[in-house]
């Protein structure tokens, strides 16, 4: 279980750092039921991290991701694919990043987002989780490296427990500061918003390149070996 959890390390961190989420949830937090609307937020990432990770995992033991305990080639293949996607992305982020990281622009739906319904925001943490295009490709390829680990399924489960505790801990952190500092946390979590919304360009870019050369090299590997 070790190694799977190795394995999947990385991409739960690139999860992780996620700044439009990060940013999504310290406006979430400064709406009049913060706390609610946080807790809801935070519930429906999960929820979107765990229902994509759960399906891989249900796809990859049906069509045997796992032969010989070593990863399938259709494993091989879906990473290769993915870290060409992502990789892709990523070259293309880093050309329409801002030059002056103080131009950069928010999507306009945040502006709205102190009139959002408890659904909305639900929804919303679902949305940015397992319909986002670099985290959904990690995700996908954390369940594919899970399933093809040879472990029992119950093992496997733990590891993607692991996963998705680790990929949002980005969405947590400021969550777990308001909670706990209250009042005093908006100067923190200002802070934390500004910068995300700065070089959120950036680090996606860097990211997706980053993470698709990794999923390409996992890809290569499985398919030479």
């Amino acid at each position: 279980m070790g190694q799977a959890v190795g394995d999947v390390l990385g991409l739960a961190a690139g999860v992780a750092v996620s700044p439009l989420p990060i940013v999504a949830i310290i406006l979430i937090l400064a709406t009049p039921q913060g706390r609610l609307n946080g807790l809801l937020f935070a519930l429906g990432w999960v929820l979107g991290l765990t229902a994509l990770g759960a399906i891989m995992l249900a796809i990859g033991g049906t069509a045997g991701a796992s032969t010989h305990e070593q990863p399938a080639t259709w494993v091989g293949a879906l990473k290769l694919a993915l870290g060409a996607l992502l990789a892709l992305f990523g070259a293309r982020q880093w050309r329409r990043r801002p030059k002056d990281s103080s131009q950069a622009h928010l999507p306009t739906w945040m502006a709205a987002i102190d009139r959002f319904t408890p659904v909305k925001i639900w929804g919303l943490g679902l949305l940015l989780s397992g319909a986002n295009l670099k985290n959904a490709p990690l995700t996908i390829a954390a369940g594919a490296s899970i399933s093809s680990s040879g472990l029992p399924l119950p093992q496997q489960i733990g590891t993607l427990a692991i996963f998705v505790a680790i990929a949002s801990l980005g969405v947590l952190a400021p969550l777990a500061v308001y909670v706990i500092m209250g009042e005093r946390a908006k100067s923190i979590l200002t802070d934390w918003r500004d910068w995300a919304a700065r070089h959120n360009v950036a680090v996606l870019a860097v990211l997706f390149f980053v993470l698709g050369l990794k999923l390409l090299g996992d890809g290569i590997s499985i398919l030479t070996s």
